[in-house]
């Protein structure tokens, strides 16, 4: 999962428009600095962990594609296309080594904040035990914008340079 290939892409894009409802499919989306992806639950403040303690960007979620097919083939769960509740599928990224990192895809740049580790929430609305399991360490990571822009299925996602404060918290 942690070895890119020379053609790392965005694959897919989805959003929610509130906490809980189905996640939408997207052609291109318009990632917002300090906000998150336009049309977005946490975009507007409303995702379920929306009113957490922890002090976290939940700007945008990635999870490589590659992941969904170990999950699939190593324990018999298939997770369709924003069933996993993360806002863009890749291929060809290692997304894990991307904490702490600031990469641009298409027009938007993001900052790496830390692994999105996966919780009962996710396992409780796909009704699949095992994908929680599933999912510890590979399911993908939680990111900041930190540059407005477009982005889209086929994008590059390219690596940047380290972010100037490592994976730190966004204030509000």
């Amino acid at each position: 999962m942690d070895s890119p290939t020379d053609d790392p892409r965005v694959v897919a894009v989805h959003v929610a428009p509130e906490a809980g409802a189905p996640m939408e499919p997207r052609a291109t989306a318009e990632a917002v600095a300090d906000r998150g992806l336009r049309g977005d639950r946490y975009f507007a403040t409303a995702g379920t962990f929306s009113d957490t303690d922890r002090d976290v960007a939940r700007d945008a979620t990635f999870i490589e594609g590659e992941t969904l097919d170990a999950v699939e083939r190593d324990y018999g769960v298939c997770v369709a296309p924003g069933d996993h509740r993360r806002n863009v599928t890749t291929r060809g990224v290692g997304l894990n080594r991307l904490v702490g990192r600031r990469f641009a895809v298409g027009d938007a740049v993001f900052e790496g904040v830390e692994l999105c580790e996966p919780c009962s929430y996710l396992e409780r609305t796909l009704e699949r035990e095992g994908v929680r399991d599933a999912l510890v360490h590979r399911g993908g990571i939680r990111a900041r914008v930190v540059e407005t822009g477009a982005f889209g299925s086929g994008d590059a996602v390219v690596e940047r340079d380290a972010a100037p404060e490592a994976a730190r918290p966004r204030s509000e």
